[in-house]
């Protein structure tokens, strides 16, 4: 599966999701698209835009979204499992959020 990376991912989460084409929308020179144009030239996203549920229709879309509650690194590592955990289950034309826990 391909999996696109938005400005916000951290990037270290790539090395828990093996298997798969992961790229950056800077690598795609996608990096100064928005989420509808953004959604239009990917197939699957990984995406920390909290209001996409909001702002965007999903239906028939051919990709999967997965939203994640934290997007610093350090509060997300020690949950890296609910993300992968996550991919297994999203499915295209969904979007689902993935819930960090505070660690403090």
């Amino acid at each position: 599966m391909k999996i696109l990376f938005d400005r916000g991912t951290p990037v270290p989460i790539r090395r828990f999701l093996e298997g798969h084409e992961i790229r950056t929308t800077a690598q795609e020179r996608w990096d100064t698209l928005r989420n509808g144009d953004l959604l239009e030239a990917a197939e699957a996203v990984l995406t920390t835009d909290k209001n996409l549920r909001y702002q965007q229709n999903l239906s028939g879309r051919r990709i999967a979204i997965i939203g994640l509650g934290k997007q610093q690194w350090p509060d997300l590592r020690p949950h890296v499992s609910l993300v992968v955990d996550c991919r297994e289950r999203v499915y295209r034309g969904q979007l689902r959020e993935v819930e960090i826990p505070d660690c403090r």
